[in-house]
């Protein structure tokens, strides 16, 4: 069957109106409640995996000091930790003015 139908002039069709289907509702409130939850647990999973990565990186710049007092003699220890220092400083400042533009 055609959407269009004439009026008894018969001159101009007509659009029926389809009844709203009350299904059609139900479903786009399960896909838009999905979507939210998912994004949740997406947020949630990256949380995890931000404190898992800050624990590392501490971490990692703990030993890497440590390994400094052990190889560099004492002389050199303090430009050296320094240089380690402003490496790590721009290394994050380049992540965050990325993740800014990202946001943006």
């Amino acid at each position: 069957m055609s959407d269009e139908a004439t009026t008894n002039t018969g001159s101009q069709p007509t659009k029926r109106q389809h009844a709203p289907d009350p299904d059609a509702d139900i479903d786009d409130d399960n896909r838009a409640f999905a979507n939210r939850l998912r994004r949740y647990l997406d947020y949630a999973v990256l949380a995890g995996l931000l404190l898992l990565a800050l624990i590392a990186v501490l971490q990692f710049y703990l030993n890497a000091s440590q390994t400094i007092s052990t190889w560099v003699t004492p002389e050199y220890r303090a430009p050296f930790q320094a240089v380690f220092n402003l490496v790590i400083l721009l290394v994050s400042g380049l992540g965050i003015s990325i993740q800014l533009r990202r946001l943006t």
